[in-house]
């Protein structure tokens, strides 16, 4: 048999074997009525706290199709970490909604699912009639389905994802059951599944591994094509300025590191179909796609240096190209302080403020200095360097603020220290990647705190101190003022 047609014969064979295996489900399902797929009678939005885009909210969720006809009500408010979600959604449905309680204000009204959040206090919530009850397990199913976009603040689309598996879950017939399913697969269909699931991985290795030799070839084939112009670009850089000595550092292992490259290239080349399906070939790619492109980054900084130090017909867009990163931490910093947990009113936040409206300013008497002649590219870049170191110190002394705001003891705030210290270091899985500037080459990665940074550090911190107060757990009671309430219903921390 040909090479080329194993794979197909194959998977053939899978098929085959799959529709054997597969029977006792077909047998299990042969008198099983089909499911329902409604949409929800009723969609109402409660956003006491301010934070859903109804616009994208109520047709997303009007389009998600239940097993039953359903009421959906979503409720949110601003609260405290230590708050119980359950009793203030009880509080709010008695005083505003009691349509949402039954008739002998015991339970949630039959019908109703209602998904409620806390962006400030970090809650979610699930509460259902008794005749839409679902297991706990399966509560926290549908809070953790939304956890992940919750944490990232996105609060719409982590609620669109809430109520879609909530709308899944509820009233789900037996034979979608996971339990059923599980048993159907593990008597029927164990094999075909282990066997599908290799092809799937397989499949998924090789098309990323395609996209990073992709990704590696445009890189250096720009590399290659302007290699002779790169080294001319180099030997014209003024070896008398502190940049561009530092520069033509880097430049001395350029050729090697092109040769290494080059070896890469050849190496992912000679991988078949079949090779590239294997996860360390996947690597082998990404290291390739990674080489060449920091290669790319760095022979443009060649050309920037060049061209600014020189003063060429090009400095000016040279210059742009310098203050790129800068301008846009002064353009990120609004949204970094208005954020949750930003700490936006605070005298750190105000120092922040006033420094990016000082070096807008300064950024424009720089560049026509520069253009007029009236300072050198060398005391541009020394400016640009400490303009950016101060931001660096402005964004630490925040960060203090930050975590004093947040942590309630010193072991949360050690928590989030070493998160954003994490961060700037580019520790943890995150490393900071090269920035393709004169400074970027001059400097190491974690040399300037940036806006970007800092955000990082912040998310981690605060979903570590949130793990770490134990907000994955589920809470069930009412509180105090609950009663003898004894709806279903439960809310976790996120």
């Amino acid at each position: 048999m040909p090479v080329g047609r194993r794979p197909a014969a194959a998977v053939r064979r899978l098929l085959l074997l799959g529709s054997l295996l597969l029977v006792p489900v077909a047998v299990a399902l042969g008198g099983a009525g089909a499911a329902l797929a409604v949409p929800p009678s009723t969609v109402v939005v409660e956003d006491t706290a301010g934070v859903l885009d109804r616009s994208t909210l109520v047709p997303a969720v009007e389009a998600i199709d239940f097993h039953e006809t359903t009421r959906v009500a979503i409720y949110t408010y601003n609260g405290r970490s230590e708050d119980n979600l359950n009793e203030d959604v009880l509080r709010f449905a008695r005083s505003v909604h009691p349509d949402w309680i039954s008739a002998d204000g015991q339970k949630w009204a039959d019908g109703l699912f209602i998904f409620a959040l806390d962006p400030v206090g970090r809650h979610v919530g699930t509460y259902m009639g008794e005749d839409r009850k679902v297991t706990l397990e399966q509560r926290t199913d549908i809070q953790d389905a939304a956890k992940d976009l919750l944490r990232d603040a996105q609060w719409t689309d982590g609620t669109i994802v809430g109520v879609r598996r909530a709308a899944a879950l509820m009233n789900q017939p037996w034979y979608q059951s996971a339990g059923f399913l599980v048993a159907a697969w593990v008597s029927g269909g164990l094999a075909v599944l282990g066997a599908g699931a290799w092809l799937v991985v397989r499949g998924v290795t090789r098309s990323a591994s395609r996209k990073e030799i992709g990704r590696g070839d445009r890189s250096y084939a720009s590399v290659s094509m302007d290699l002779d112009v790169t080294e001319l670009n180099a030997r014209t850089i003024p070896e008398s300025s502190r940049y561009g000595a530092r520069v033509l550092e880097k430049h001395r292992t350029f050729q090697n590191r092109y040769t290494s490259a080059a070896a890469l290239a050849g190496q992912v080349h000679a991988l078949s179909g079949r090779d590239l399906g294997r996860r360390r070939n996947l690597k082998l790619a990404k290291d390739y796609a990674d080489a060449a492109a920091e290669l790319d980054a760095l022979d443009d900084v060649i050309a920037d240096t060049n061209a600014l130090l020189n003063r060429s017909d090009s400095w000016q867009a040279a210059w742009d190209r310098q203050l790129a990163p800068f301008r846009s931490d002064l353009s990120g910093l609004e949204q970094l302080l208005a954020k949750r947990h930003g700490q936006g009113d605070s005298a750190t936040a105000a120092a922040l403020r006033s420094f990016r409206d000082h070096s807008l300013r300064d950024i424009e008497r720089w560049t026509a200095e520069l253009a007029g002649g009236r300072t050198t590219p060398e005391t541009a870049l020394d400016r640009l360097n400490d303009a950016r170191g101060r931001l660096a110190v402005l964004l630490e002394n925040h960060a203090e603020t930050v975590i004093a705001g947040y942590a309630k003891n010193d072991r949360e705030a050690a928590l989030m220290r070493k998160d954003m210290e994490a961060a700037q270091d580019g520790l943890g899985g995150r490393g900071r990647t090269y920035e393709p500037s004169i400074l970027g080459t001059v400097y190491p990665s974690y040399h300037f705190f940036t806006v970007a940074t800092f955000n990082s550090g912040l998310n981690s911190g605060v979903s570590s101190v949130s793990s770490a107060r134990g907000g994955g757990g589920s809470t069930t009671g009412y509180g105090s003022s609950g009663g003898s309430f004894s709806g279903s219903g439960s809310s976790s921390g996120f």
